[in-house]
Order: structure tokens, then sequence, then C-alpha cells
């Protein structure tokens, strides 16, 4: 495509009445900010294409948030200023760079789901997520690293190796949506996409000091993402604000005939409804007893009395009946099987790139019978019963989203990470981990907000007014490790 660059010259000469924005205002403004930006003419479509792959060039050799950028991108980037210039109708994030999770499908780039056996595998067409972002105008910038598989929370794949916090170095990012929320923290790209089966999008966003979202699985289709557990998998969004998750939660909310687990809904998802004073909160009584840290607690308990009439009337809540080891114990065995059957190619391969670590899981699920995976399908069904009888009592569960802050990188993934995360995705609910506080260490943790399936806008509202009050977002964009 030829570029008219003299056009863009006169054209931010004549609607620029402000100073110039510095690469780091760009850097640090929510989506939200800067779509205003862009409608006012204070910065461009291409000159925000040009900032942050400026700072990809410069920051991500040290993060490894990316894997693949996207050749087409400023092409894009200057057809949405041409969209601008002549005033000709706009999409919802026209002129937004996202960046999106390796397991998504972007066309023209490979989809390597974390495997460097898979850069050959070229994806033809975009996934239905990625259409939708570019119907409206988004700038697909590139494809963000992963666990290997998406079996992993700790952020570390096989072809990249770990993606680095920018908070810290050598800590780890969180995972499997690890790359996502470090192009975000670091102000790498506007917003991002990522996945979240057990917590994928909410564990990185805790570990990285950012806002991610998991809606209610079936709301946003995930056509052309390479599974991991159907029943669990769900669309993750990661931001700087919760304005730009509700942004881009209503362009991706829609049914799509081509998923078999996508909804369609007889009305618009459920606008914010709770009165004041009258939203019922829930609590688990003793966070210890279900592995919570104690510098964990303490933020916690911290953030909870800085919540005073912002979460409305109190009550603990019964969790004794749900055992949260065994319970992602059953999930993992159901992803395992599912990534087992979506794999078995890799698998077969006798030169596969697939790690020992991840071939073992495989093994071990290719080695459980059919009754094995159904007595796990059995429990989940029991976490979606428990649900219904707990959001009959409360509207929203408050917890934090990890059991701990996040660590070395050095000391490999734990086990426990994804146990409060979930409960949620067993149960087919909406949850968002928002900014909370920071551990003694200065590292962030997050506060974790889960709601009855369809309350995901309800929810958006509640973590706005929370972290408004908590006041805890970190200074973006979080310097580059090391």
């Amino acid at each position: 495509m030829r570029h008219n660059h003299r056009l863009d010259r006169e054209w931010l000469m004549a609607n620029d009445q402000h100073p110039p924005l510095s690469e780091q205002r760009v850097r640090a403004a929510s989506a939200f900010q800067l779509l205003h930006w862009l409608a006012e003419g204070r910065i461009s479509a291409s000159r925000l294409h040009a900032i942050h792959t400026a700072a990809i060039a410069r920051d991500d050799p040290a993060l490894h948030a990316f894997v693949n950028l996207n050749a087409t991108a400023l092409d894009d980037a200057h057809a949405s200023d041409q969209r601008r210039h002549a005033r000709n109708v706009i999409g919802r994030l026209d002129g937004l760079t996202v960046a999106i999770k390796d397991n998504i499908d972007v066309a023209g780039l490979a989809t390597t789901v974390g495997l460097s056996g898979r850069a050959g595998a070229i994806a033809p067409s975009d996934a239905s997520v990625v259409a939708r972002l570019r119907r409206a105008g988004a700038v697909i910038l590139g494809k963000t690293a992963l666990d290997e598989g998406t079996l992993g929370s700790a952020g570390i794949s096989g072809a990249g190796g770990a993606v680095r916090n920018p908070h810290r170095a050598g800590v780890v990012a969180g995972g499997s949506s690890a790359g996502s929320a470090v192009a975000v923290a670091a102000g790498l790209c506007a917003f991002a996409i990522g996945s979240d089966t057990l917590g994928s999008t909410r564990i990185p966003a805790s570990h990285c000091g950012i806002f991610g979202l998991r809606p209610t699985p079936g709301q946003i289709s995930m056509q052309g993402v390479v599974p991991t557990a159907r029943r669990l998998d769900s669309i993750g969004i990661l931001a700087r604000s919760v304005q730009d998750i509700a942004i881009v939660l209503q362009v991706l909310d829609a049914y799509d005939a081509a998923d078999p687990r996508s909804r369609r809904r007889r009305v618009a998802l459920a606008p914010p409804d709770w009165e004041p004073g009258r939203l019922r909160s829930g609590f688990v009584p003793d966070l210890a007893a279900i592995g919570v840290a104690a510098d964990v607690r303490a933020v916690f308990a911290t953030a909870m009395d800085a919540l005073g009439l912002e979460l409305g009337e109190r009550s603990d809540v019964d969790l004794s009946d749900h055992d949260f080891t065994r319970m992602r114990r059953a999930a993992l065995l159901v992803m395992e099987s599912e990534l087992a059957v979506e794999l078995a190619a890799d698998l077969a391969l006798p030169t596969s790139s697939i790690s020992p670590r991840l071939r073992g899981l495989l093994e071990y699920a290719r080695g459980k019978s059919a009754i094995d995976y159904a007595v796990a399908d059995r429990q989940i069904d029991r976490a979606v019963v428990k649900a219904r009888a707990l959001f009959a009592e409360i509207d929203v569960l408050v917890l934090p989203t990890v059991p701990h802050g996040a660590y070395m990188i050095s000391e490999g993934e734990r086990a426990n990470d994804a146990d409060l995360t979930s409960l949620a995705s067993l149960a087919g609910c909406p949850a968002i981990s928002l900014p909370m506080g920071t551990l003694e260490n200065g590292l962030p943790v997050g506060l974790q907000l889960v709601g009855a399936p369809g309350s995901d806008l309800r929810l958006l509202e509640l973590a706005e007014v929370c972290s408004a009050r908590l006041d805890a977002v970190p200074a973006y964009p979080v310097g580059a490790a090391g």
C-alpha cells in the first residue's frame, strides 16, 4: 500500500493544538485515552504503531513477550489514518494496537502454541476474535509468547524460553498468557488478547500488575483458537484499565455459529444494575487453609479494610466441600487429554519439538482410561452446581487472584498457581483480576472478583469502583527487566 506521508503531516499540523505526546506518555496511556487522542488528532495510528514497535525492538529482547510481529501492521495503521483523514466510518477500536496470544490464529502468521516445531504452521485465516478486532479497526501488532502447549502457569516454552516479568529481572510473569500480560504492563501495545482455561489470563495479570478478564464462556467465540480444554476455555482480555476491557468485551461479544460452544443471546449483555448498598459479597473465612501465603493475606486484609461500603454486605462462604487441589487435578486431566489429541501429530514425530516435561504430561493422559476422563468431567459438574448454590446467596466472590506473589523463574512452576482461579473456570463464571497492592518485596498482587455467569459488565463496574478506591495500579509502562 502506498502511503501519503505529506497528508499525514498536514493533518497532524491542522489537528494538533496541544504539546506533542511523549513516547513515555503514549506507552503509559490506557486504550480509552488513546482513542480520545486519536479522535482529537493528537496522535495518528501510524505514530502509535511506530512508538510500540520501537519499544518492542528496544525492550522485548529482555522480556521475550513477542514471538512474531505482523509485517502488515504498518499498512493497517496507515489505512486507519486514511479513514480518519477522509472522515469515513471508523471502527470502535480504530488505530489501537493489539497483541495476540500465540494459540490464536492470525492470517499469515504461524500459530506455534509455544512449540518450535510449529514455526511453519501458518494460519490461512483469522480466528473469529481476530476478525472482529480487524473489523473494529484494531491494528494487529503480532503474536505473544505463552507456556508450551498452553499447559503451564509460569510463562515458559521450549520455543522461546521464559517470559520475563517487567517488574523485576528473573521473576515469572505468570501464564499461560504471559507475553500478552507483559506486553500490556510494559507499554508495548494498547491492549492484548489471551486465553483463560484455569487462570491463564488472571494469573499473569496479577503478577504483572494489570487488569485481566475471563468472560463468561461462550460469550466470545473460540473459533480459530487452539483448544486446551473446550469445556473450560475462554478468550481473555488484558489491559491497563477496566474501561479498556469493557470496550473490547463489547466489540468481541457475539454469537458465532462456527463455534459449537458459542451462545446465542436473546437479550443484550446485562448492564450493571446492582443497587448501592445491596451488593452481597462473599469471602473465604480462612485463606490460609486454602494455601494463601501470609504476605498475600496481609495485602488482602489491607485492601478489604480500604474497600468499606464498596463491597456492600459481607458474608463468609462455605467452600469446605470444594477441594481446590482435587478439582485442579481433575481439570488438568481434561486439559492433558484434549491436548494429547490436539498435539497428536507433534507427539508422533520422531524429532518432535515437544519438551520432555510436556511430553510426560500428555503421555500420562494417554495412559488414562475413558472412565478416568468421565470421573474428572463429573468433578467439574460438581463445581458448576456449587457455583449455582453460591451465587444464589451472594453477588460476587472476593479473594486473591493467586495464592502467592511472583517467584523466581529458577524455582520452576508451582503446583498451586491456579488453585484460586480454577473455581471460576470450572464453574463457567466470569472473573476479573485487578491490582490490589504490593508485597514487601515490591511485586504486585491481584484481587479477584468472581460473579455468576453473564454478570460480566457488573463485575467490570465493581472492579472500576474497587480500583479507584485501592489506587494500586503501578506506574506504566513498567520498566524492562534487567
